[in-house]
């Protein structure tokens, strides 16, 4: 058999393409013919070699046409004439989409090890992590990008608000108007964690809604410290309250000055805090550490004074919530933990269930 024709039958015998028993003959052959077998290893190991060096190329071509897509300038002037959407996009799902970042690089990597092209470590790694730079770049320039539109395209007097946690699994309460019209709603701890929500009910009248954290990564706050108190609260009575003015929590004290709010509403207290429209859903707390209302931050820059609307009602909002709307039992605190305590004490254990309420309109 000359050297052509058993080229041949290597070919043929490496690519499947004999029958039964050509291949039974074949493989007697190599293994009586140590010359025979040889160049069919050989020749296995060379096919190999030529068609990893095929891959390689085309995952460089690919890399390649990756990069020179992504032109992140002309990718902002689109995002910003129509940024609704893509920001939404980037608002719910910004943690996958860093996952599946991280997925493709890696898989990157696993494709060029398996194809031999990391065999090469002092020159092809020096490629390699030019190539994974240059994407990570690029990634992180669309990311600054995404984030920029969201904030410059957020509406300043719907963005923020306060909420607080009525129950340890989750369900805060808030004003009504600061979620009202909503397309999403998440909400963020006093460490910056945040979580995905939604409106389980809503009372416009009383200005009060009560939301459910539906974040599966949220597990529980612990023991709620305060209770709701029932009775009314005395004008001149030291009060405090908590709430997101600003990026950071505040704490503001102060006194009731009013048993009647805005217009005479006799719903609402008026009292002496300086608050602002982030405020707006933040508790309203006596000395003893019992919840005597919520904040109501809505008129305040109009009338130059603060409100809150009076415990009692949040009861009744808490009361009236359909049992089908409750997807988890709904129990509140019994137990006050914060009476005899000072105000910075106070403020310690209560600032695990003060929430920043984020909004989110297209």
């Amino acid at each position: 058999m000359s050297d052509n024709q058993l080229t041949e039958q290597i070919e043929r015998y490496l690519s499947g393409d004999m029958s039964k028993a050509e291949r039974t003959a074949f493989e007697t052959l190599r293994a009586e013919n140590t010359d025979v077998n040889s160049k069919v290893t050989e020749h296995k190991h060379f096919t190999n070699l030529i068609k990893q060096y095929g891959e390689r190329l085309e995952l460089e071509q690919r890399l390649n046409a990756i990069h020179d897509e992504i032109d992140v300038h002309t990718l902002k002037e689109e995002l910003m004439e129509h940024p609704s959407w893509i920001v939404q996009l980037w608002r719910n799902h910004h943690s996958k989409i860093s996952v599946a970042a991280s997925i493709a690089i890696f898989a990157v990597i696993c494709t060029l090890f398996f194809t031999g092209y990391l065999s090469n470590r002092e020159v092809n790694y020096v490629k390699l992590k030019g190539e994974v730079d240059r994407l990570k770049h690029s990634n992180a320039q669309i990311a600054s990008t995404l984030n920029g539109i969201k904030t410059s395209n957020t509406n300043p007097g719907k963005y923020r608000g306060t909420g607080f946690a009525i129950s340890s699994n989750g369900y805060i309460i808030t004003d009504y108007h600061v979620v009202n019209n909503a397309d999403s709603v998440s909400v963020q701890n006093a460490v910056g964690k945040s979580y995905s929500a939604k409106v389980i009910y809503a009372e416009p009248a009383t200005d009060i809604a009560v939301l459910e954290i539906t974040d599966p990564s949220f597990k529980t706050l612990g023991v709620i410290p305060y209770t709701f108190k029932k009775p009314e609260s005395d004008i001149g009575e030291n009060v405090f309250t908590i709430g997101y003015p600003r990026e950071t929590m505040v704490l503001g004290a102060g006194y009731l000055a009013a048993s009647s709010g805005f217009s005479g509403d006799s719903t609402a207290y008026q009292v002496s805090i300086p608050v602002d429209f982030g405020n707006s859903g933040g508790p309203l707390v006596d000395n003893k550490g019992n919840i005597i209302g919520i904040v109501n931050a809505k008129q305040t820059r109009t009338q130059g004074a603060a409100f809150a609307v009076k415990s009692g009602y949040l009861l009744k909002a808490i009361s009236d919530i359909p049992a089908d709307s409750l997807k988890k039992p709904l129990n509140l605190n019994n137990r006050n933990v914060l009476g005899g305590l000072n105000r910075a004490q106070q403020y310690k254990k209560m600032q695990n269930c003060v929430f920043m309420i984020r909004v989110y309109n297209q």
